[in-house]
């Protein structure tokens, strides 16, 4: 019952102002989480959001460096708000306190689009965004729904949904870059839903060694079955020919999509240990990854 309420939050209007946002909501996205910032200083929103995406996100913090100047502000701003949610199941032991930071973002969402964001520095600017380039509000809620959603700790019950989900985070804040860069095309729409699949197989395959440890496996249980592989398995860090397949047939999913970037970087590093999900060389950042991003963005080809 208490999670269910916290779930639906307040019955309010469109334009509800968030209850206690002047001076922030610990643990909420405001107060100490945002210690340090200043609404009055100048610039203080982008420097934090960029900071956060540099700590949190740092493929997509190097990715929105080699976007237009114009844009990269509101990249920040878009990422930013995408590592706030990402890492709210990582930091939680009670359900019913993740349901309510899920509603502060989805109320902060609404009262952005009423011109009345909370003070809190990834707000404004995504506020400043969202009026800059006409984004669509239904993605920022699709991100916030799926998001919520997954804050169960089970694993996916097949490989559609975990594309599914996805397709909800990854390919929705795809399309919002989209829309911010000026593009609203069909196809360019299309190439982000795989993209954005790719992208969330690839995230799902990294973090297993990470939650492996933490006792937790989220890996699609159809192929774990169909390989006889357990969660057991995986929490003991085995490197069974079986697991590997498991490995394999779900970085086979992510190709089908498309190869792009960093994620084709990380699933070629991928085949060269035999999908040994645990190998200590899938767990370093890539060095030359910046310069790789660089020359694939001076030859425009991706």
């Amino acid at each position: 019952m208490a999670a269910a309420m916290a779930r639906a939050g307040p019955r309010r209007g469109p334009c509800y102002r968030l209850a206690g946002a002047a001076g922030g909501w610990p643990g909420l996205g405001g107060g100490r989480a945002a210690a340090g910032w200043s609404r009055s200083a100048p610039g203080g929103e982008v420097q934090y959001c960029a900071e956060l995406v540099r700590k949190r996100d740092y493929e997509g913090f190097l990715c929105s460096l080699l976007l237009p100047a114009e844009s990269r502000t509101s990249a920040f701003a878009l990422r930013a708000f995408n590592v706030e949610l990402a890492q709210i199941k990582d930091s939680i032991t009670q359900k019913t306190t993740g349901f309510m930071r899920m509603q502060f973002w989805r109320e902060a969402v609404e009262d952005i689009y009423c011109d009345n964001p909370p003070h809190q520095p990834v707000a404004t600017e995504l506020w400043r965004a969202v009026k800059r380039h006409k984004l669509t509000k239904m993605w920022f809620m699709k991100i916030i729904d799926e998001r919520e959603k997954n804050l169960d700790d089970r694993a996916y019950r097949n490989i559609q949904e975990l594309e599914a989900y996805a397709e909800n985070t990854q390919s929705a804040l795809l399309y919002l870059t989209l829309e911010m860069l000026g593009v609203r095309d069909i196809h360019a729409d299309h190439a982000a839903s795989h993209i954005g699949k790719a992208q969330g197989i690839v995230t799902c395959l990294r973090a297993t060694p990470y939650h492996s440890r933490r006792q937790k496996v989220f890996l699609p249980m159809d192929i774990c079955m169909l390989h006889g592989v357990s969660q057991e398995d995986f929490i003991r860090g085995k490197q069974e020919k079986n697991v590997r397949d498991v490995i394999y047939d779900i970085a086979s999913q992510a190709h089908i999509h498309l190869e792009h970037v960093a994620l084709d970087d990380y699933l070629c590093n991928m085949r060269k240990v035999d999908f040994n999900i645990f190998h200590p060389s899938l767990q370093k950042r890539s060095t030359l990854l910046p310069l790789h991003l660089y020359i694939r963005s001076w030859k425009k080809t991706y």
